[in-house]
């Protein structure tokens, strides 16, 4: 009787197909993932036979002890779940049990020419549940394998907030003897167009380099050719599924990571190398929000950020809200510069960024940007919201005195005070 990660040829009406036989969804389809990577479908009621070729070998069976190689580096993979964590082996179809070294080699069997492996499940952080805590817990978790001497840590997180997450972690982590890898996977392992094992290898090839900080390793375009190093702070997700999605904005990739040579090209030629000791400062401010301008909008929702530390507004533009009367039917903006005004004399840090992804707040070209101005709000210059977002709450938590100052200066390459022209700035 044929398994999942059974060699198979399947027999049908019309035409037979050779492949293996992978978990289906449905009950009445047989599913096989052909030899091209890509998976086949038939009908139960028109297979005539399924002949096993060759018996698949179960993910508990692969498990072997692994023995060290003292001529490779060691490499930590930490898992917070997202679709790089598919449990399902993208070779065979097997479904995996758990995240132990031993397994990742068995799904990812080049890891074992790249690095000597350590992995942990440090929690179950789904990509829309994540909090800032979230990126304290894989700070310290990062700073446990830091002192077990492990030489690059890849972390494993949905795609969604990937970006959010690697900026955070940017700021937390003040200097790194390592580089720290953030990878993703936009197609989960059970489809044969998926990118979970190519990212993941061309990250712990990246993580045995000479870079000191934090980045993103994401596809570099849609084949399977290189993957692309992105800065953390200036990365943005511009696809919900392409697997392309990730662009630098404002900035430039910090390298390309050939998939066949593994061979690694830079791009920047002035990048953080690697420190002698870590230094994390790992506190983050709960009370901070996020508010985007939009058409309609109505003093209250400015107002209810009144007791928080920190907001961070995405305006329109160079930077702006509503706030002034052009006509009658905007009297109820004559109450949101107000309670701007009421929301900074609270103490509360308010930040502005804008929602274009290219170019930078510039709030004293108009006269909108100069009143907000006025009212104690700081320019951002060209930080993505999200960006801006973590960075004021780490601030927040860890040089209060100071935030006013340090939220609009380059900490951590999040801003970019030489932005050029692209003619092409959209992929």
């Amino acid at each position: 009787m044929s398994k999942p990660g059974d060699r198979v040829k399947v027999s049908a009406k019309g035409r037979t197909e050779e492949g293996i036989l992978i978990p289906s969804p449905e009950k009445d389809v047989v599913i096989i993932k052909l030899d091209n990577g890509y998976n086949m479908g038939f009908k139960k009621k028109d297979v005539k036979e399924i002949k096993v070729l060759k018996k698949g070998v179960s993910s508990k069976t692969v498990k072997k002890k692994m023995v060290k190689n003292k001529s490779l580096p060691t490499i930590a993979i930490l898992h917070t779940g997202g679709t790089i964590a598919s449990k399902v082996d993208y070779r065979t179809g097997g479904v995996a049990s758990e995240f132990s070294p031993e397994e990742l080699i068995s799904l990812f069997p080049e890891l074992s020419s790249i690095a000597n492996i350590e992995s942990e499940l440090i929690a179950q952080m789904w990509s829309d549940d994540l909090r800032f805590s979230h990126f304290t817990l894989i700070a310290k978790t990062i700073e446990k394998y830091v002192k077990k001497g492990v030489d690059g840590v890849i972390i494993g997180i949905g795609t969604d907030n990937l970006s959010v997450a690697s900026a955070a972690l940017s700021f937390i982590i003040e200097s790194s003897p390592i580089p720290i890898v953030f990878v993703g996977a936009q197609r989960s392992s059970d489809r044969g167009s998926s990118d979970a094992a190519m990212n993941l290898i061309c990250a712990a090839e990246f993580a045995k380099s000479d870079f000191g900080g934090v980045a993103i390793c994401m596809h570099n375009s849609s084949s399977d050719n290189s993957c692309v190093i992105l800065p953390a702070c200036k990365t943005y997700k511009l696809h919900s599924s392409r697997r392309d999605a990730f662009q630098a904005i404002n900035d430039s990739a910090l390298a390309l990571v050939d998939y066949k040579t593994r061979k690694i090209t830079w791009k920047k030629k002035k990048y953080v190398k690697r420190s002698e000791k870590l230094v994390l400062k790992s506190g983050m401010e709960d009370k901070v929000g996020l508010l985007k301008v939009h058409v309609n909008m109505q003093p209250e929702q400015f107002s209810f950020y009144k007791g928080y530390k920190g907001l961070v507004i995405e305006g329109t533009g160079l930077g702006h809200t509503p706030g002034q009367v052009p006509n009658n039917l905007c009297k109820i903006h004559k109450k949101i510069y107000p309670a701007i005004r009421s929301l900074v004399d609270s103490g509360c840090v308010v930040v502005m960024t804008t929602q274009c992804l290219f170019g930078s707040v510039n709030m004293n070209v108009y006269d909108k940007g100069r009143d907000l101005l006025e009212l104690g709000v700081i320019s951002g210059k060209d930080m993505l919201a999200n960006t801006a977002f973590v960075k004021l709450s780490w601030l927040l938590a860890n040089y209060a005195k100071d935030v006013k100052e340090l939220v609009g200066k380059d900490l951590r390459g999040e801003i970019n005070s030489n932005i050029s022209y692209e003619e092409d700035f959209v992929k």
